[in-house]
């Protein structure tokens, strides 16, 4: 299944057990300074939970364009060099206000997965939080999971917020077991941080609400909030074990190499850059600008990253903002904003482009100079405080690096 089959298929399930299909809210969180992005498909109905607003609907469901570049979830440094790790991605969830809990929720996502994808139920593993007898009673005496592919898991994994505070609670996820030619153990083994076993989906069960102190105040009702990230399931579906192998990331990928011939095709800058144009296309449409400070700096930082991968890969001209145009093509469709906002998008990030090469330009040129005129075998750091910018062939071979502050390989 393609991912736009994918996400259809989801939101028209969920339909039909009478779940209103929201659109996805702006990257902006409405009203709410906790956040600096929208991270989660809750955040749009984090009031509904809190108790402060009614919707006319008990149920919903959504596909959430998600940022994840700043605050408690900031995944920015791993982008291309993982499997699944982006700035941008979907996540797709259904919610229920009061309606109903565990359950339902339980049986929706297994039914789903099984009967709906037709996943086999040996390749799902289950855990939940490990005080939850009542969900673990449901996932071995309801639904029948073999307990071999059953864990109980602490608050670290198995207990959700969206940040520092706000609505939280216990939570159930349910991973794929990609293969044992793939590295790695069970979720809650000590070998759990490999690829192998992958968490697609995480059922919370939100019941409280925790202030900035830590303590929880149980929510008006016991809510359900879900989340599964479309680019997994799609990787799943399609056969393949990392998300930038997926129909959405592998035409973007396509048109990168297309501008950047004789490109090694395992290169990360190809998948660095693939995520960025996502998410500094759709921060663009949702009104955020470039900027020293704020979101408008996150922005900024995304860009000139893309920006440094591209002269990696022998782009050294403006090229980022030409890319916005193979991204309509693949997800204009389910976003229409994005189509409406493509003109200013290509002009935004083309004047950003232009900027930092004309930083870049200089700078490299202040820093060859000070390298031609060095006397000893170390390069000043205030020279040098921008060594993330680009990887350098000095005229001194025996200079070495000093920073004045930590500085990333990635970034």
């Amino acid at each position: 299944m393609k991912s736009a089959e994918l996400r259809t298929s989801f939101l028209e399930y969920f339909r039909s057990k009478g779940h209103e299909v929201v659109a996805s809210s702006p990257l902006i969180p409405a009203n709410d300074p906790t956040l600096l992005f929208t991270n989660a498909g809750m955040v749009q109905f984090k009031d509904v939970f809190l108790g402060r607003e009614q919707r006319p609907y008990v149920r919903a469901t959504s596909s959430q364009r998600c940022v994840r570049a700043g605050g408690k979830h900031n995944d920015l440094e791993n982008v291309g060099y993982t499997a699944r790790h982006h700035t941008f991605f979907e996540m797709l969830g259904n919610f229920s206000f009061g309606d109903y809990f565990k359950h339902e929720a339980i049986r929706y996502a297994w039914e789903y997965l099984t009967q709906v994808l037709k996943l086999p139920e040996d390749k799902l593993w289950v855990t939940v939080y490990e005080d939850d007898d009542e969900a673990a009673d449901i996932w071995l005496k309801e639904i029948g999971v073999d307990p071999a592919r059953f864990s109980r898991i602490g608050a670290s994994d198995n207990f959700w917020s969206m940040g520092d505070t706000g609505p939280c609670g216990p939570c159930t996820e349910i991973f794929f077991d990609h293969g044992p030619e793939v590295p790695g153990g069970p979720p809650g083994t000590s070998e759990a941080d490999g690829d192998r076993y992958i968490e697609i989906w995480n059922l919370v069960f939100m019941q409280y609400d925790r202030d900035k102190d830590g303590n929880l105040t149980p929510l008006p009702s016991p809510s359900v909030d879900t989340g599964m990230g479309l680019e997994r399931l799609a990787a799943v579906m399609q056969g393949v074990h990392a998300n930038y192998e997926i129909d959405l990331f592998q035409n973007l990928i396509r048109a990168i190499r297309d501008m950047a011939k004789g490109a090694d095709p395992a290169s990360p800058s190809l998948r660095v850059i693939a995520d960025h144009i996502r998410s500094c296309s759709f921060l663009v449409t949702d009104g955020v600008m470039p900027a020293n400070e704020g979101r408008g700096y996150v922005l900024r930082r995304i860009i000139r990253r893309a920006a440094r991968h591209g002269h990696k890969l022998g782009l050294n001209d403006a090229f980022f903002h030409r890319l916005v145009g193979p991204l309509v093509t693949e997800m204009g469709e389910a976003y229409p904003e994005l189509v409406k906002a493509q003109p200013m998008v290509e002009r935004v990030l083309r004047q950003e482009e232009e900027r930092f090469a004309e930083t870049l330009e200089k700078g490299l040129r202040i820093l060859e100079e000070d390298i031609a005129g060095l006397k000893g075998s170390e390069i000043p750091g205030k020279t040098v405080w921008w060594c993330w910018m680009r990887p350098l062939s000095t005229p001194n071979p025996a200079a070495r690096w000093v920073t004045p502050v930590s500085c990333s390989p990635r970034a």
